[in-house]
């Protein structure tokens, strides 16, 4: 019988993916999500809040007149808010046909990845952090952690 801690590595491990995540930057880290999730990178775009929302929910944007759900990933992640003044740069991503968009604090390049370099979240990552990573890569000097999209934007 397994532990816990190996049943969860042996999980992530088996959730391994090589191909190309795009990265960005939330908070001084760095993360990555599926190429082919994302469907663009956009400046600032300007927030219609909604009221009674849940926090993680910063607004609704309008994309070329489509109204798409815009989360604020450093509430998700349980990091602290974006200094006043700063921008989020817009990520947004397809998911079974929907539009959502991810505010980040900036954006970086598309990588390529091998299933052989990925290993379980670091032990470091707790609560909402860690339930929102698939995992991590270990690149040239930095770690890389695989953001769960899917989960990132269910309530």
């Amino acid at each position: 019988m397994t532990s816990g801690t190996d049943y969860a590595a042996s999980d992530a491990v088996a959730s391994a993916t090589s191909g190309q995540l795009a990265t960005f930057r939330l908070d001084g880290d760095l993360y990555g999500v599926e190429v082919e999730h994302v469907q663009e990178v956009l400046r600032s775009q300007q927030l219609t809040r909604v009221p009674l929302a849940p926090r993680a929910v910063a607004g609704l944007i309008n994309l070329r007149g489509q109204v798409v759900t815009a989360i604020e990933l450093r509430e998700r992640l349980g990091r602290p808010a974006r200094p006043e003044g700063t921008d989020a740069v817009v990520i947004v991503v397809r998911l079974d046909g929907e539009a959502v968009s991810l505010l980040v604090d900036s954006i970086a390049d598309v990588v390529d990845v091998d299933a052989a370099d990925f290993e379980a979240p670091p032990d470091t990552l707790e609560g909402q952090s860690r339930e929102l990573i698939r995992g991590a890569y270990k690149l040239d000097g930095q770690l890389l952690l695989a953001l769960d999209v899917h989960k990132a934007v269910s309530a």
